[in-house]
């Protein structure tokens, strides 16, 4: 089965990953009473002194093998999950991180074998150890100000996030996140240096719940008209303005360009207070190219840098977003080399 799906994403031209669960609570040399997360860890009848822990340890370090082994070039691994005192030297982690690295060296790896659910793991400091893994995963929150190490280095990270509040399905969950919240976060991880990893959870007949359809339809809608923004791009060294956000990206063809994500109406033309006018070669809508001029007359009087951005004829107008939930401009930098 394993084979077939990742042959499904392979042939869409999607990367492809694996996640591993570290426990697995069918397996008899699991420890259960006592544990913190186990479904019987209340009944005194089962194993609790780990007599057995090797013998499930290399269970799992050959299936972790096994999957590094039989299904191809893999982009990803996600392990989950640490816990208590059940964390990196525990899983023996040193060498199972060596094997991965030896099988698929060019794999992602989380960084759950030491932790799970929060940045509080050697990786964000300035010497992570070997099962550090590649990035930080905070589970149901966006860092406030992306991950960094004490040196002010920034750490790779994903925020993981479900769909509604629950990770797997749930027939009485019905607090979906709405469309326009998953686009709005999505900008703010990529704002910040990181990505977005968002959950869904099938049935019982492993079909996507309708709700949650909808929701990735719409999100799917807002990232093929604004895809640029996202896809490759990353922070900006702008300040954060009041009506948004900004992101970023550099390639050889449009050179630097800022991406201001407009999150509310303005009164008049759009401020970006932060880029002097002179610096900028050209604004686009992102959704469909067209030129946004910058305003000029009696608005910009008093301001000659400041850069102002009318959505409409007259510069000193009022006009609505184009797109309410997040109108995307393009801003071209000129090059200064």
């Amino acid at each position: 089965m394993v084979a077939e799906f990742l042959a499904a994403f392979r042939a869409r031209g999607i990367r492809v990953g694996l996640y591993y669960s570290l426990l697995d609570w069918h397996h008899p040399d699991y420890p259960a009473s006592g544990d913190a997360y186990h479904p019987s860890r209340d009944d005194p009848a089962l194993p609790s002194d780990g007599q057995h822990f090797d013998r499930y340890l290399d269970y799992l370090h050959g299936q972790v093998r096994e999957l590094c082994t039989n299904y191809g070039t893999l982009d990803l691994l996600w392990f989950d999950f640490s816990y208590d005192a059940m964390t990196a030297d525990t899983w023996r982690a040193r060498e199972l991180i060596e094997m991965v690295r030896n099988l698929q060296p060019g794999a992602l790896i989380d960084n759950r074998l030491e932790a799970s659910g929060t940045d509080k793991a050697s990786i964000v400091t300035d010497h992570p150890t070997p099962f550090s893994g590649d990035f930080a995963s905070p589970e149901q929150i966006i860092p406030i100000e992306g991950i960094r190490t004490p040196s002010g280095e920034p750490v790779p990270w994903e925020a993981c996030i479900t769909l509604n509040n629950n990770w797997g399905y749930h027939a009485f969950d019905t607090a979906w996140k709405p469309p326009e919240l998953i686009v709005r976060k999505l900008v703010e991880c990529v704002s910040k240096g990181g990505n977005l990893l968002l959950n869904v959870g099938p049935d019982a007949r492993g079909r996507i719940p309708q709700p949650s359809l909808d929701v990735l339809a719409e999100v799917g809608r807002w990232l093929a008209a604004n895809g640029e923004s996202i896809y490759g791009a990353g922070p900006s060294d702008l300040p954060k303005p009041e009506w948004g956000r900004y992101t970023r990206r550099v390639d050889d063809s449009d050179g630097e360009v800022v991406y201001a994500h407009v999150l509310e109406g303005q009164v008049g033309p759009l401020a970006l207070a932060a880029l002097n006018r002179d610096d900028i070669d050209g604004i686009r809508l992102v959704a469909d190219g067209s030129e946004l001029r910058i305003a000029d007359g009696w608005i910009s009087e008093g301001s000659p840098g400041l850069t102002l951005v009318p959505f409409g004829p007259e510069g000193g107008y009022t006009y609505p977003l184009p797109d309410p939930v997040d109108t995307v401009l393009a801003i071209t930098l000129r090059s200064h080399s």
